[in-house]
Order: structure tokens, then C-alpha cells, then sequence
């Protein structure tokens, strides 16, 4: 009878065993599962430290070449197209004799000024010879004062006409003269728009350009530089050219002015670039890309750009202390493309996390994964 009672007290005991294990397990199994799940909800993030800036930037910009001296040649006498000596592509000396031009009319002209100087001065001689005269017979009081005083003025008349004559000659002189087109300074004839036999007028307005003349020993390139640059792009600056053409070569230059003004409507800084042209490989008028080298703020940080947040407050960069992370405030300096040069807002030290999720806040658990990249890639 005892042992009927026995089998069914341990069959209850195994039962009630079985199923308080099973509680405790599944007991373990949600609790395994919350800490698991805890971990998850908490995002692992790379860091490094910002790197601190070399000095020197790089701005590729572009730029337009001209001559260093550029003008326009045109006739200061009229006449016709006698010869040219100098086509375009022609290298020329300062002096050198590019046209002549035929003025019949001018030659006709400094021929009769030539002689009203000679019957001026032959008038001239005639009244001094009577001054001198008159003065004599003044002293044995033959004539009057007041016609001693006639003939000085009319000898002084004379002489003043004798120097209008002159004058004439030499302003036909001068005229004839510009029969000869010659150039101004050395250089390279760019254009040529007369031939012979062409009707030439004086001046620029109604007159036609002859020539045109560029001196490319030493060209300007013109840059506008971004507003964020114009405090680095100072004279003096060193820079290079490139071609799209010879991508191969470079052109070294130096920053030599600027505007020193921001242009309101581009915001830009107007600065020229001067670069030796004596192989005369560059050509006025070309692209080119400009290299500046340009030096960073002092004391600035370079973070990669992948780094930074955009919230409504203004750029953010998240940073890890003491396991938790942290939106902190910048002002940029420089976007450098893959890069951002960081002028304030960080000190330098801190666990800037790369790629950070757009959900991160101020105050969340993070994890900081075992290794990173550094900070501050070019």
C-alpha cells in the first residue's frame, strides 16, 4: 500500500522539478535576450583624432591668361597703305618698323611750312637790321622815340612769326614721321587688319586698327579667388599653371597683386598671377588652372568631411566622452573637398566619430569600435 502511495508522490515531484527548471530557463533566456538586445540598441562608431593642419592648401582655380602689355596700333597720319614688314606670329623689337604709309598731302605741306620759316626768318633779319638802324639814328635824334619803338616792335613780331614757322615744321616733321609704323615695345603681332593700297585714317575713331601687339615675355593670369581664401591670397604667394592640353607640364608664377576689394556680386577676389613666358609655350587669351599654394589659419584642425552633422542650430561634429557622445559646435574654415579645415570648435583631443548615424544625440551610449582611421584626411 505504501509503495502504491510513493510512485505517485515522485511522479508529481519529477513533474514540478521538470517544469521549475523550465521556468528558470526561460527566465534566463529573456533576460540573455533583454541584455543582448541592450547591447544592440547601442551603436559602435569609429574615431580618431583631428590632425592638425600642414600650413600649406592647395586651391586649383580657374584663370584667364593675357598679354602683359596688350595695344592696339593705329595711324596718326593719313594716307595710303605704302608696305607692311610685319604679318601675324611675328616677333618684333621695340622700334622696329611694322608699316609705311604714303602721304603725298603731308610732304606737299612740310615743303610750303619749310618756306614760310625761310621768308619768316629772311622778314626777321630785314627788321632786326632796321631796329639796329633806327636805334643809331635815335642817338643823333634824327628820328623819334615813338619810330624807333615801331621798328623794335615790328623786328620782335617777326621773330615771334619766325618761331610759329619753326613750329609748323616740326609738327609736319613729327606728322610725316608717323608714316613709319613702329612698334612700341617688344612683342608678338597678334593681328593684322590693313593690306597695301587700303585707305588709312587717323586715330582710333574713325581710323582702323593696323596691328595689334601683345608682349608675352611675361603673361598675367587673372584669378577670381573665393571669399573663404582672399585672407590667405596674399602677394607673394607662390603658384603654377596648368594646361588642359599638357596636363604634363607645369608654369611657375607668383601672386603679385590683388584687387584688395571682394567683388559684391561673385564675392571673389579679383588676383593677378604673374608667370615667365620666355619659352613662349603660353598663349594670352588661354584657360588655365591656377595652383595656389596657400597657407592654412594658424593653429587650425582637419577632420574628414564625412565627419560633419548638419543640424538647424549649424554644423556639428559628434565627439565620444566618457562612452557617451557629444554634438559639438564648429566654424569651418575651409572646405578642402574630402576634408574640412575646422577653425574653431575643437581642441584637438577629441574622439571625433567618422560617419556618424543622423539620429545620434547629445548624451547616447555609444560604443567605440577597437580600431579607427585616422582623422583629417587630405
Amino acid at each position: 500500500m505504501k509503495r502504491k502511495l510513493l510512485l505517485p508522490s515522485l511522479l508529481v515531484v519529477a513533474v514540478l522539478a521538470t517544469v521549475a527548471w523550465g521556468i528558470a530557463a526561460r527566465a534566463r533566456a529573456a533576460a540573455s535576450l533583454k541584455k543582448e538586445t541592450l547591447q544592440m540598441a547601442v551603436p559602435t562608431v569609429s574615431v580618431a583624432l583631428p590632425k592638425r593642419g600642414d600650413g600649406i592648401r592647395e586651391a586649383v582655380l580657374p584663370g584667364r591668361i593675357q598679354a602683359f602689355t596688350d595695344a592696339p596700333i593705329y595711324a596718326r597720319t593719313s594716307g595710303y597703305l605704302k608696305r607692311w614688314h610685319a604679318d601675324i606670329g611675328a616677333r618684333v623689337k621695340a622700334g622696329q618698323l611694322l608699316a609705311e604709309i604714303d602721304a603725298p598731302e603731308v610732304d606737299q605741306q612740310l615743303r610750303q611750312a619749310r618756306a614760310d620759316l625761310a621768308t619768316a626768318e629772311a622778314n626777321a633779319a630785314l627788321a632786326e637790321t632796321t631796329a639796329n638802324r633806327w636805334k643809331a639814328l635815335l642817338v643823333t635824334e634824327s628820328v623819334t622815340p615813338q619810330e624807333t619803338d615801331q621798328m623794335i616792335g615790328d623786328r620782335n613780331a617777326k621773330v615771334a612769326m619766325v618761331e610759329s614757322a619753326r613750329a609748323n615744321v616740326r609738327r609736319l616733321e613729327d606728322t610725316r614721321s608717323f608714316q613709319r609704323i613702329i612698334a612700341p615695345f617688344d612683342g608678338v603681332i597678334t593681328a593684322r587688319n590693313v593690306d597695301v593700297g587700303a585707305l588709312i585714317e587717323v586715330g582710333s575713331g574713325a581710323g582702323k586698327e593696323l596691328f595689334h601687339l601683345a608682349a608675352t615675355q611675361t603673361l598675367r593670369v587673372y584669378v577670381n579667388v573665393p571669399q573663404s581664401y582672399s585672407r590667405s591670397a596674399v602677394p607673394g604667394v607662390e603658384a603654377y599653371i596648368t594646361l588642359a592640353e599638357r596636363p604634363e607640364s607645369r608654369f611657375k608664377g607668383t601672386l603679385v597683386r590683388t584687387a584688395d576689394a571682394i567683388d559684391p556680386v561673385s564675392r571673389t577676389l579679383l588676383a593677378e598671377v604673374d608667370v615667365d613666358n620666355a619659352s613662349g609655350a603660353l598663349m594670352p587669351g588661354a584657360y588655365a588652372q591656377v595652383h595656389l599654394q596657400l597657407r592654412s589659419t594658424a593653429g587650425s584642425l582637419v577632420v574628414p568631411a564625412t565627419a560633419l552633422l548638419f543640424r538647424a542650430e549649424g554644423p556639428r561634429v559628434a565627439v565620444v566622452r566618457g562612452g557617451k557622445a557629444e554634438l559639438v559646435p564648429i566654424i569651418i574654415g575651409r572646405d578642402l573637398g574630402t576634408s574640412l579645415e575646422i577653425a574653431s570648435g575643437l581642441a584637438g583631443r577629441e574622439q571625433v566619430v567618422l560617419n556618424p548615424p543622423d539620429s545620434i544625440v547629445t548624451g547616447q551610449v555609444v560604443n567605440v569600435a577597437p580600431s579607427g582611421t585616422a582623422a583629417g584626411g587630405q
